[in-house]
């Protein structure tokens, strides 16, 4: 009869610890305010107490209360007294209202309250559907409890609020309590990896009122090549049960729309130069490069990612500077106008998510690029917002995404896959090894497509002097004396490197010397240490690496101790290593290739992955044993 109770007075005991989180506005615990860090991630600069969220319908009317309050326990944590709250509220499609926020702290035993001033409380037009509110909490300082609250609302009867758990810093406890009607039926999707603290529906008079809550939320952490980063939030998502919107809907949407579709026939300034231009060039292929470009180098991308334009096409080409899709479609104005060919492909990008296919919507779509059919089988897509991008290479940030291809033309509209490319990357080393350990010679790294975006890109941020800093401080060994860069300018052939430089690839042990033939490769640590993964991976494209090097054994040395040559590769064979080494003629000759046959891994593929990592590292820094003769 014990187990049972026991099991019962537990049980309750949880359910009142949950709640007792959970205190009014403005009453503050001096526990939380003696707080000095967080319980269970204890590098953390600040916590959220707690987040609370109720949300039901009158009449077709949504409205949500929301209560949040937060822990400061250092001054690196201080930026969370900045709050910005993005809704869409630019055409009343949601308010957000009766906003109060206050910083507590504890002056010896007295707790003080200080309210922000409701006049430095602002509202931010973002773009033309959102808008943003944003404030400061005053008087914040290591040890400061901060809370607000608010009103959220919606006259849409199926704009239901998601539910995010998870943010940057830790949150002690998460709770979403929704009341939904029962006319208004929605799916829900939990994405969450830790156990439930609450996970209850209650049946009223035909309505449901659910409630999700979790507990010990640790903050959101970037893993390396994640696929879609925003996607791996633990979070509670709703969308509607029954849509009769197609995608073939929302291309005509975009299509009527006066900042997409109408800004499609809008006249530029001085547009029949390049017309004309573009004209008196004999192929396809050639036209659609100088297109390209010239549009690459007339207008600036201005960092922002809308499916619509703001200013129009036409201000945006007048100011030389726009978003993605502004540029974008003024590409493709210029293309269609010289008969190449061409239609439109808006997508979201891997930071805002992965588009649904089973969810017709234009609301996670942030980016407007061009399909150009090469053949019935190959194609292009153009993305004239970078200067690094090229006409005949996919983005990077693009391959792989779903996407709506657009045909204005035709009206006619669709989800397609962008296909995923490959880049290569050459590196040859020449040098020689001194009896004290230390290789003198040169590297030379050839890099095409992708490879040599990130290298240009890196290179032109940085200026030479810091690029090759970055260089050396990888790898505090390595000293480089002088670097040449050959094929800047030309995007058809791949960008060459060449670098002087010494490196102390080897140390001295009595009779002994270990040489590590690791040296100028982008394979220095291993991304893939941790034991679990919640993402997937995805390794952006298909890349391939051969590295070779030839140094020369020091006088009055021999090598006693040469790694084997090994073949190893994935179970699937989406990845290989080969590793040759040999000796002639007192040089030691090291070749590595590593080749990717398949870029997107699943997490539950993540153990291979580890394991074949952990492999190919060791085998890449397994040394050299050279001995005195």
């Amino acid at each position: 009869m014990k187990k049972p109770f026991s099991l019962f007075i537990l049980l309750i005991a949880s359910f009142v610890s949950a709640y007792a989180q959970l205190m009014p506005y403005g009453v503050v615990d001096t526990t939380d305010l003696r707080l000095t860090s967080c319980d269970f991630e204890k590098d953390a600069n600040a916590e959220v107490l707690f987040d609370y969220a109720s949300t039901s319908y009158k009449y077709e009317t949504i409205t949500m209360e929301r209560h949040k309050r937060i822990k400061i326990f250092n001054d690196n944590g201080k930026d969370e007294a900045n709050i910005r709250i993005e809704f869409y509220g630019a055409h009343h499609d949601e308010n957000i209202t009766d906003i109060e926020a206050e910083t507590v702290n504890l002056n010896n035993k007295t707790i003080e309250y200080t309210a922000v001033d409701k006049k430095q409380i602002y509202t931010e037009v973002t773009d033309k559907s959102r808008k943003a509110i944003i404030f400061s909490f005053p008087n914040v300082r290591a040890g400061s409890v901060l809370e607000f609250k608010y009103k959220w609302s919606t006259p849409y009867p199926y704009n239901y609020p998601d539910w995010l758990f998870q943010g940057d810093i830790p949150c002690r406890y998460s709770e979403f309590d929704a009341g939904f009607d029962h006319e208004y039926l929605f799916n829900y999707f939990r994405n969450v990896y830790q156990r439930m603290e609450k996970d209850t529906i209650i049946n009223v008079n035909n309505d449901i009122q659910h409630i999700w809550a979790l507990s010990n939320i640790k903050s959101y952490k970037i893993e390396p090549f994640m696929d879609y980063p925003e996607d791996y939030l633990e979070c509670i998502l709703l969308k509607r049960y029954i849509s009769s919107r197609s995608w073939a809907w929302v291309g005509h949407n975009l299509l009527d729309d006066d900042d997409f579709g109408k800004q499609l026939t809008v006249k530029l300034s001085d547009e029949s130069d390049i017309i004309n231009k573009a004209n008196s060039i004999p192929t396809n292929e050639e036209k659609m490069a100088y297109i390209f470009n010239s549009v690459k180098k007339s207008i600036k991308w201005n960092k922002a990612d809308y499916w619509f334009t703001v200013d129009g096409v036409k201000k945006a080409w007048d100011k030389k500077t726009g978003n993605s899709t502004e540029i974008n479609l003024i590409l493709y104005h210029l293309l269609n106008a010289a008969n190449v060919n061409a239609s439109l492909v808006v997508l979201c990008t891997r930071d805002n998510g992965k588009i649904d296919s089973g969810y017709a919507s234009d609301r996670k779509l942030n980016r407007t690029v061009v399909y150009c059919p090469v053949d019935p089988v190959n194609y292009y897509i153009l993305d004239a917002t970078s200067p690094y991008n090229t006409y005949n290479n996919v983005p990077i940030d693009l391959m792989g995404l779903k996407a709506l291809q657009i045909t204005p033309t035709d009206r006619i509209s669709g989800l397609i896959n962008i296909k995923v490319s490959s880049a290569r990357e050459v590196i040859f080393v020449d040098g020689e090894i001194n009896p004290d350990g230390l290789l003198e010679g040169t590297s030379q790294i050839s890099s095409s497509a992708y490879s040599r975006e990130k290298y240009l890109k890196k290179y032109n941020d940085l200026g030479e002097k810091k690029y090759v800093d970055e260089f050396q401080d990888k790898d505090k060994k390595l000293k480089i004396f002088s670097l040449k860069m050959d094929n800047v300018e030309s995007d058809t052939l791949p960008l060459v490197q060449t670098f002087h430089f010494n490196y102390k690839s080897a140390e001295p042990d009595g009779d002994y010397l270990y040489f590590n033939p690791n040296v100028f490769t982008t394979f220095e640590s291993n991304p893939f240490l941790s034991e679990s993964r919640v993402s997937n991976i995805d390794f952006g494209c298909l890349y391939s690496y051969s590295i070779n090097g030839r140094y020369k054994i020091p006088p009055g040395y021999k090598v006693d101790a040469l790694p084997k040559s090994v073949n190893m590769q994935m179970p699937d064979k989406g990845i290989t290593f080969r590793r040759i080494l040999a000796e002639q003629d007192g040089l030691i000759v090291v070749r590595y290739i590593i080749d990717y046959k398949k870029n997107l891994y699943s997490k539950d593929e993540y153990p291979s992955i580890r394991d074949f990592y952990k492999k190919m590292y060791e085998m890449l820094n397994e040394q050299i044993v050279l001995k005195k003769s």
